[in-house]
Order: C-alpha cells, then structure tokens, then sequence
C-alpha cells in the first residue's frame, strides 16, 4: 500500500495531551492526571459498524460529579451539517469517562466527531470511518502491540498516525503494562511517566495507569484518527494472566477476581470497545474480523517448563509431559462458549477472509540446540535458565513457550479444524512476543491459514537476550529449526503491521520504526509478505 505521511496533522493531533510529566515532583504529575478538569485525553473511537460507530471522550468538571456530555457527527471537518449524535451523564463511578454509540452513517465513510461539554466548550476533533457493505476492493488495517511506556517512545503510534490510507487499527493487547517502576522497564527517564509509581492492583490504580499512558501525544493522535478494536492480553490484568490468576499475581496482593475484575472495567472505561467479551466486524463481503480473549474469560492455567526442569531427571519429566498433559483435552484459550460461537460463524459466515485476532502466537516455535550460543556470558541467570529450558524443551518435541497457543495443542487444533471444515481462507493476527513472526498453519497434513505475528510498538524483543549476536544469525536459526511452520521472523525490530485485503491477496507489511530511544517518525526498510485465496501458505510480496 502505499504510504502518505501527515507529520502537519499529526502534531495539530498530538498536541493535546496532558504535558509536563517527566519532572521534578513526580507526585504533583500524577495529581494532575487524577484531577485535571475538561476533555484530558483528547478523542477515540471504535466498536465499527457500517452505519454506526462508539465514540470515546473523557471529561471531567472542575467541580467534579456528574456531567452531561453531548457528541455532534457530521460528513465535513466544519460540521456545517451535524448527521449524527448522541448524549450521556458521566462522573467518577465511571472514572469521568464517556462512550456514545451513534447511529444513522453512511457505510464505508470517513465521520468527524467533536463533544461538548456542559459549559459549551469542545472537545477536539476526531476523526473515524465505518465499515463497509458489499463488494470491497481493498481494505487496510494497522496492528499493534505491546507498548510498554518505561521502554521506549510511543514512535510507531505517531507514524500510524500520521498516514493516510488506513481503514481500521487493531490492538492485539498489553497496551498498558502493570509492574511498578523498575519492575520491568528500560531504566531511562521515560519511567518517570508511568503512575502510579508502584504495581497496579486495584480499580483507582489501573485508572491512574490508564491516564499515564492515554496521556502520550502519539497513542492520543492514532485514537483520534481512526476506529481502533482492542483485544486483550496478559498485561492489561497482570503477566501471564489465565482464568484463575496469574504468573504477577502473588497471595498478598489480595484476591485474583478482585483485581481482573478491576482491570477489565477499567480496560472497558478507557477504551473505544462495548462490552461483549468478544465479537465478530463485517468488512463487507470482503472479510470477517473476530475479536477474541484468550486471557480472562476462560484460559486454563498454562503449564510452564521450569517446574519439569527441578525434577530429578527434566528430560524425562519432559517426556512424560509431551505424552500426557500437554495433550489434555480440557485445556482451553477461549472456553467452549467462545469456541462454539467462533466455529460457527467460521461455517456460517463466507467472507473471502476470516481474520481471527489472538494475543498470543498460534504458530508452533522450538528452541534450537544451539541457542546458547546467542547470549552472551554475562548474562542474567534467569535468561540462562530460560535459554536451558528451551533447549530441554525443543528435545523432547515441545514448543519453548507454553502460554501461547503452543501451550495448548489440543485447543489449537480444535480451531484450526473448524476453520478446515469451513474451507476459510483463515488469517490469525497476533501480538505477545514483541517480534515479528510469518506461520504458515497446517493441520492435519493440509494448509489451513496462516499467522501475522506483530512485533511491539517499545518493549524489547529477543535483541535484550541476543545483543552479542547479529539478529539475522537468530532469525536464521529460528527458522530452520522450525522449517513446519515459521516462514520468517524478526528478532530486534520495534514497529507495527500494515495488513491490506484486497480479493487477490492479503499483503502484511512489518514496519520497522528507526528507534524507541527518542520520538522520531523514522524508519527502516520494511518486510512484507502476502497469502493467496485458496492457497493458504505464505508467499513474498
């Protein structure tokens, strides 16, 4: 697709996010984000429909209470003539946050959008576009992941921002990350953003991360110019989160439920999304997209390796794994209510593409004999012992990550079943790993679709572990030790997709942002790859 960048619109855009909070007196910042008065985070929009679309505001009284807040839809950046609107009462039970789902547009359209505040001031114009009806040509959608605030700047958010030829933007998860400062983050200046300053556990704190991070002028100007779809993750509740609890989730940070509970309506508060835990968006008849949790509702407990490796013989331990649970039935991502809803529409719906988004990787991934040779000496114990586990993993046929799908074969290959006897032309799209990946995704001896695995927007990928290698050595590697399934991969790229579905080919491009160090909209050559109909596998672009 081609690529038009509005660097003009995008700092008019940017710039009204709450300023100021890399300073001295980290406390008096994080007062302002809790009680600054007006719209505070500009504008956001989501929940797409051909003719109808969920508008996003925050605003909050000086005085504080409730607060009637009014939106005006127009077809025009003047609002001449005002098409669609809507009202609502916001205030602190709600964290002053406001959702209106407006109706009566016109399919496939660009809308303009403003609120309005008791007193008459405005919010700032937002921009947004419906979906689609009938025959569509092409269709362009933006993927992102993984944006941890303490890494690195929000670069691959402003440069989406800034183009011109994108229909919709999906967030795969881990849009917020929970940990306190210098719990996992890169060191510099940049975590003087992240509030509250400790681990978030309960409902205000994840509203005052929430703020920290909506407050990023880059995240403020990809909002405000096209419909976004989040998904969730782990890190929206906690690190490698599943239906009971947590792997950040310890006994004295009170009850698990408590916390998802919290996490979610606060995902649901400061985000453009309703409140179905997952649903499917019609791209005419072009495709179907299916938002999907793999984390809260329904995830059973992820198995992980290090406990088989303090067992007395761990190659044995390994053995006995790979036979019995890791073939267990009842391990699930989505829950059978999920299941059964997605499987169904697989059969009923006949789009020209299934697009089905999952937080995790679908593709199956080993550890490669020689993996030891990528880190160097000095590095940490942990990613030694992660590194070993790996290795012993890879022995005895198993994938190096058991809380991604390759954690739950018996449930991947359920899906992929589905998507089999629907005959789709299946496209997963993903987040998690922070690198790029390229799956083709086989079952039973047959190609049945293929994996785009995004890599982050700032948090670190294998080049944290890596830095003494070239990441083509590591890539290389990773490849031919898993020649079944992964076409490709990057190991040290931050970034975003760019899929473009058109009735030839689904085209992804990975776009590699030049650095996260400071806030530049440079970038590097791109990657791209493409998938016919009908031929499910993966072919260069």
């Amino acid at each position: 697709m081609s690529l038009q960048i509005d660097r003009r619109a995008l700092l008019i855009t940017a710039g009204f996010g709450v300023g100021g909070l890399i300073m001295p007196g980290g406390r008096l910042a994080a007062q302002t984000l809790a009680f600054a008065s007006g719209f505070t985070h500009n504008v956001a929009s989501g929940e797409p429909g051909p003719t109808s679309m969920l508008l996003w505001t925050r605003f909050r009284p000086a005085e504080g209470g409730p607060a009637r807040v009014s939106v005006e839809v127009s077809d025009t950046a003047d609002f001449t003539k005002i098409v669609s609107g809507g009202q609502m009462v916001t205030g602190p039970w709600r964290d002053y946050t406001v959702k209106i789902t407006v109706d009566g547009l016109r399919p496939g359209a660009t809308h303009y959008y403003r609120f309005i505040s008791p007193d008459g001031s405005k919010s700032p114009v937002g921009r947004t576009k419906t979906l689609p009806i009938g025959n569509v040509k092409n269709f362009n959608i933006a993927v992102f992941s993984c944006s941890n605030l303490g890494f690195g700047e929000f670069n691959a958010y402003g440069h989406g921002a800034a183009r011109g030829d994108i229909d919709l933007v999906l967030h795969m998860g881990d849009y917020i990350y929970e940990y306190a400062r210098g719990g996992y983050d890169g060191g510099s200046e940049l975590v003087q953003k992240i509030f509250p300053e400790d681990e978030i556990l309960n409902l205000a704190d994840y509203r005052l991360r929430y703020a920290s991070y909506r407050s990023d002028p880059q995240l403020q100007a990809l909002h405000a110019a096209f419909p976004m779809i989040p998904n969730t993750d782990d890190h929206e509740g906690a690190n490698d989160a599943w239906e009971g609890s947590a792997q950040n989730h310890q006994a004295d940070e009170g009850d698990w439920t408590n916390r998802k509970n919290a996490a979610m309506q606060v995902w649901r508060e400061w985000l453009p999304v309703g409140e179905q835990p997952w649903k499917s968006y019609e791209i005419g008849t072009l495709a179907t997209y299916y938002r999907t949790d793999t984390r809260m509702v329904a995830r059973s407990k992820p198995y992980d390796h290090a406990s088989l490796m303090r067992t007395a013989d761990p190659a044995k331990a390994m053995a006995a794994f790979h036979d019995g649970p890791w073939q267990d039935e009842a391990m699930t991502m989505l829950g059978s209510e999920q299941e059964s809803w997605l499987f169904q529409n697989f059969a009923k719906n006949k789009p020209l593409w299934s697009v089905v988004g999952s937080g995790t990787n679908m593709g199956y991934n080993s550890t490669p004999q020689n993996a030891f040779d990528w880190i160097p000496s000095d590095a940490t114990e942990r990613t030694k012992s992660y590194v070993r586990q790996g290795i012993a993993a890879g022995k005895a046929g198993l994938p190096y990550n058991l809380d991604n799908w390759g954690g739950y074969p018996k449930a991947r290959a359920r899906l992929l079943s589905a998507a089999q006897r629907a005959d789709a032309n299946l496209i997963v799209v993903t987040g998690d790993s922070h690198n790029g990946w390229a799956f083709d995704l086989p079952h039973d001896g047959k190609p049945v679709g293929i994996e785009f695995g995004g890599h982050s927007v700032s948090s670190p990928g294998y080049e944290q572990a890596t830095k003494s290698v070239d990441p083509s050595i590591v890539a290389r590697g990773m490849v031919e030790n898993n020649r079944a399934e992964l076409r490709w991969m990057d190991s040290s790229n931050r970034g975003y997709m760019t899929i473009s579905l058109t009735p030839a080919a689904a085209t992804n491009e990975w776009v590699f942002m030049e650095t996260v160090k400071t806030r530049t909209l440079a970038t590097k050559p791109s990657h791209k790859m493409k998938v016919r109909p009908g031929r499910k596998i993966l072919e260069s672009a």
